[in-house]
């Protein structure tokens, strides 16, 4: 049986513009970093469509959240419209959104859940779009051995995001979707060397 948790979590949070970040990290992500991949969009109140346009951009299988569906590494999962997403015991878990009214918070909502509940195999990546979510939850992703990446603001459609993210004082790298994608690769194979060398 695959232990729970064995793996890093790279959560993407983005809004307005943020399909040109995800189509840029995808396109320079190999497919068997051994990490899982969950896009948080932060535009909840129409029915969206990423789990149709990415999978051409992506070398990873990429698949629309579903209530308990198991988190399994090499693979892209995308948050269903007006729905809240958690974790917990290896499986995500989908509940009516917290805030319907006003900017969601969806993204900070599932860097809360990942601190609790993933014991800190964490990248948590904010990438452009309007307001601020995602920034309040980086320094609790820091807090348990995460890392945090903002979007570089001139490679940002929309740098309200990514700006709210590097101003929470919480952000280890400032990069493009190119360079994160970097990043990712180079830090995947460390944050899984660093836990199962950990006895956990």
């Amino acid at each position: 049986m695959i232990a729970v948790k064995d793996f890093p979590i790279v959560c993407v949070g983005g809004s307005a513009g943020g399909l040109d970040a995800y189509i840029r990290l995808l396109q320079n992500l190999p497919g068997d970093m051994g990490v899982a991949i969950v896009i948080v969009n932060h535009i909840t109140s129409v029915p969206t469509l990423l789990h149709e346009v990415l999978p051409r951009f992506s070398a990873m299988p990429v698949e629309l959240i579903t209530e308990k569906l198991s988190i399994t590494p090499n693979r892209v999962f995308i948050i269903p419209s007006d729905r809240d997403l958690h974790v917990k015991d290896g499986v995500f878990h989908l509940l009516p959104i917290s805030k319907p009214r006003g900017w969601p918070d969806v993204i900070t909502v599932f860097l809360r859940s990942l601190a609790d509940c993933w014991d800190g195999k964490l990248i948590a990546v904010i990438v452009s779009g309007y307001d601020g979510d995602g920034a309040p939850a980086l320094c609790g992703i820091k807090a348990v051995g995460g890392i945090t990446i903002a979007q570089r603001l001139d490679t940002a459609k929309q740098p309200d995001m990514p700006e709210s993210a590097i101003n929470s004082g919480c952000i280890d790298f400032i990069l493009s979707p190119e360079e994160i994608a970097a990043c990712i690769v180079r830090l995947a194979p460390i944050m899984t060397h660093k836990h199962r060398n950990s006895g956990d």
